[in-house]
Parts: structure tokens; sequence; C-alpha cells
């Protein structure tokens, strides 16, 4: 997916001699700064359901048939 930014004209210089010593593009260079940036909030929010029902006194499945049985 495509997106437009601003970008600060002293980032894109900056910008332009990391790409241009890591021989990568552009584009290439702000997708690989994305992910690193982004890890940790999909870390979060992987973990945040992970778990969940541990500190629940009742199996799953009695819960489930407890719900349905209010039906």
């Amino acid at each position: 997916m495509r997106i437009l930014i601003d970008v600060p004209t002293p980032d894109i210089k900056l910008l332009d001699e990391i790409t241009k010593r890591r021989e990568v593009s552009r584009a290439e260079f702000i997708r690989q700064a994305i992910t690193v940036s982004l890890t940790p909030y999909r870390s979060k929010m992987n973990h945040t359901a992970f778990g969940a029902w541990a500190e629940m006194t009742e199996n799953g499945l009695a819960y489930q048939q407890r719900i349905r049985d209010e039906w």
C-alpha cells in the first residue's frame, strides 16, 4: 500500500546518506524502519490475549455451557 508523508529536508538528507551507504532504496529503508518501530507493539498486542483465561476459576467448556444455558 502506498502512503504519502511529509518529511523535513534535513531528515531526507540524512536518509539519503544512510541509504547510499547501505545500498538500499529509500522505500526499502523506510519499510525496514517501520517494521522495526512496530515490532514492540506487535508483541504487546499478541500477548494481550495470550493467557487471558489464566485467572478464570472454571474451565472453558464449563464457561461455554453456563453462558449457553442462560439463553
